[in-house]
């Protein structure tokens, strides 16, 4: 299973910007998919989960300006009201469910998101 990332890029303070990822290859279901990012010189920091029955989960720093939400394969996560402390590389993931009941965490490639003046 692959899961590809899209839609980062360069945006200037206070603008918006809608990251994607959707996973691709042979598996039974996705569990819990969300996000993590890491900035230059810092570790991994949540940034938000949603479960499959579509229970999300926010780091305190995103909340009231990220949503997360997912359909079918993928996940999307739709970032506002951004500043430069949410400059990083994002990382989706995603809790896979393969034939035979084995569970295994994927990781899609980071995606660099940029806020600046």
């Amino acid at each position: 299973v692959q899961l590809q990332a899209s839609g980062g890029g360069q945006v200037q303070i206070g603008g918006s910007l809608r990251l994607s990822c959707t996973a691709s290859g042979r598996f039974v279901s996705l569990g819990v998919m969300g996000w993590l990012r890491q900035a230059p010189g810092n570790g991994r920091e949540l940034v938000c989960t949603i479960t499959s029955d579509g229970t999300s989960m926010y780091g305190d720093s995103v909340k009231g300006r990220f949503t997360i939400s997912r359909d079918k394969n993928t996940v999307y996560l739709q970032m506002n009201s951004l500043n430069p402390e949410d400059t990083a590389v994002y990382y989706c993931n995603a809790l896979i469910k393969y034939p035979g009941g084995k569970f295994v965490r994927a990781w899609g490639q980071g995606i660099q998101v940029t806020v600046s003046s």
